[in-house]
């Protein structure tokens, strides 16, 4: 019996994630499921349906167990059950969210909170709960120990979504289940939640909106309020008419996207809108979540990738944010990507689908990758293909870069994006700085002065050296290397590596400053001083700057399949990036020397180099 359930179990996670199952899980399996399945028996609660593996809505993550049927008074009823082998466990350093387990390399959440957050996800974004908390309950069941082997962990249990029962609770866990429960078919339950859609509940809206408020106080100017009333108009005007209208705001690095974004996000929550925000940057959904919805995971919710719309009903929500939308891929299908997926849909096309009103906030310019195709003509063409009326807002204003329009349109030239025109020289600004270091060494000195008298700074880089995986001491490898200076490459992964904050917090965290960036964790970020270095990918001759595809090492770059006319343009939109990332000044160093004495005659004549403070 155990056997054919795992093997059953296998065959259906196969077909729904593209994925085998490893040997480790299947083991896990044979050891929980027969004994919950036992215990159901024993409470003379056979009926009960058992959703084993229940992929959480809006999210990769899977819950053990979810045991659906109804109450003694015919509600449905749902307990979400975390299994775990563990014999002992114990809190990490009085730490109640972390839990240290013999046999582990290290400290995991604790199972409370774990079910806690799957419960909250569940009735968060399943519309046939209508947001009902006492509708859905969560235990973790620790059928192997003994209480005494894991007796802190008790001190986490405060609410119907926090029980906790172990192998010595064995008979209190019954008659847990007894009270749940009555002895009558679950199947019906379970088919309603499964066959729900997928929105967010008001109650999520009310808090979020009020999470939102508290934590972000946003003046939106001219073209960014034209922005946010078209949204909100929009919205108006496809409930009124039924029928889905789209918007598309565009502006360059700092033109305030993604304040609009957020304003909209707390606005739209407030009036009672189903709205998610996306976006297709790890780093930038990432610091959202943290910075946005600190400390309450419900609002990190809100905050979604855009591959998360898949399977997203038609119009499941009222409004759906794509900020960044330059990062929208050609489909949004990869290697995890179950089978019956890959229809090669467009990605634009998931998102147009998903809400009555997409709103897409992107920067032409910050197209870095191949296969990304988020672009104006691209997303309005779609749209206009399938009928949909489309709004334009341009965003005209600069809040990034001391709000100097003159640098960013020297960037440009100095660039070559979108213009004919030769490079010019900086003649200044006074609410911007530029300058030249002469070594990489002198740039950092200059930095950390700057952070000296408070400011935030980073330096950034063209992929053009080797990125090595971290030592096994823990430690970053060096790998950026220009004459006698050395820096490692920020954490590839989303876990950090000794003082080195993860990927996705490299911009906006403390120990960030140690390790050189590259576009993808940069993107999307700012600080006010900003170190750029010019790798051999990007050099001077003949007073233009001229991209050198061998000597970028990006992966994503040096795949056959992407043109020589794809390569330029990606580089060029990469240091733009890059040189865009300042508040304050930008000190910029190129590694080919022809390159630095191009630049020399561009920046130093007429402004003073900045000197190590």
């Amino acid at each position: 019996m155990e056997r054919q359930l795992v093997g059953r179990l296998n065959d259906h996670l196969r077909v729904m994630t593209g994925r085998s199952t490893g040997e480790a899980e299947k083991k896990s399996w044979r050891r929980s499921l027969p004994i919950l399945a036992r215990d159901l028996v024993e409470a003379d609660l056979g009926k009960v349906e058992m959703l084993i593996e229940y992929q959480l809505p809006r999210t990769s993550k899977r819950a053990d167990v979810v045991l659906a049927g109804v109450d003694r008074m015919g509600n449905d009823r749902y307990v979400v059950v975390e299994l775990k082998q563990w014999s002992q466990a114990e809190l990490f350093e009085d730490n109640e969210n972390l839990v240290l387990v013999p046999g582990y390399r290290r400290e995991v959440e604790h199972p409370l909170l774990q079910v806690k957050d799957y419960c909250d996800t569940i009735v968060d974004f399943i519309g046939a709960l209508h947001g009902d908390p006492d509708t859905v309950r969560g235990v973790a069941y620790l059928h192997n120990a003994a209480d005494p082997d894991v007796h802190d962990l008790f001190d986490l249990v405060q609410s119907e979504r926090t029980r906790l029962f172990t192998k010595t609770r064995r008979g209190a866990f019954l008659d847990y289940l007894r009270s749940q429960f009555a002895a009558e078919p679950g199947a019906g339950a379970a088919d309603r939640l499964l066959d729900s859609a997928v929105r967010p509940s008001k109650q999520l809206m009310r808090l979020a909106a009020a999470e939102i408020k508290d934590r972000e106080q946003f003046i939106l100017l001219d073209e960014q309020r034209v922005a946010y009333e078209m949204v909100l108009h929009a919205v108006r005007k496809a409930h009124e008419e039924d029928r889905k209208r789209i918007v598309i705001v565009t502006g360059g690095p700092g033109s305030g996207k993604s304040v609009i974004a957020l304003s909209l996000l707390g606005e739209l929550n407030r009036r009672g809108n189903t709205v998610l925000h996306a976006t297709g940057s790890r780093s930038f959904t990432q610091t959202m979540r943290r910075h946005v919805g600190k400390g309450n995971r419900r609002v990190q919710n809100l905050f979604k990738y855009f591959n998360s719309f898949m399977d997203a009903e038609k119009n499941e929500l009222d409004v759906l944010i794509c900020d960044e939308a330059h990062r929208i891929r050609q489909t949004s299908a990869n290697r995890y990507t179950r089978a019956a997926q890959r229809t090669g849909r467009p990605q634009v096309d998931e998102l147009i689908a998903a809400a009555r009103v997409p709103v897409f906030l992107l920067d032409e310019h910050q197209v870095v990758k191949p296969g990304e195709t988020g672009t104006l003509e691209a997303i309005k063409s779609h749209a206009e293909t399938l009928g949909f009326r489309v709004h334009h807002v341009p965003l005209e204003g600069q809040w990034r870069c001391g709000g100097s329009r003159k640098y960013e349109d020297w960037v440009l030239k100095l660039l070559g994006i979108d213009t004919d025109d030769d490079p010019e020289p900086w003649s200044g600004d006074d609410h911007f700085e530029v300058s030249l270091a002469e070594s990489p060494a002198e740039m950092e000195a200059v930095l950390r002065g700057k952070m000296r008298e408070g400011y935030s700074a980073r330096i950034s880089a063209g992929y053009c050296w080797p990125w090595s995986n971290p030592r096994a001491d823990d430690t970053l490898v060096p790998d950026v290397r220009i004459d006698g200076w050395a820096r490692p490459w920020n954490v590839k992964s989303d876990r950090a590596v000794g003082t080195a904050p993860a990927s996705a917090l490299w911009a906006t965290s403390e120990g960030g400053f140690e390790q050189v960036g590259c576009v993808y964790t940069a993107q999307g970020f700012e600080y006010d001083w900003s170190g750029v270095i010019l790798g051999p990918d990007l050099v001077a001759r003949n007073g233009r700057l001229v991209t050198v595809r061998d000597r970028n090492k990006d992966p994503e770059l040096t795949k056959r399949s992407v043109s020589d006319l794809q390569i330029e343009r990606h580089i060029r939109n990469i240091y733009k990036v890059l040189l865009t990332r300042g508040m304050a000044g930008t000190v910029i160093y190129a590694v080919d020397r022809e390159t630095q004495e191009f630049l020399a005659d561009l920046i130093e004549r007429r402004t003073e180099r900045v000197r190590p403070a």
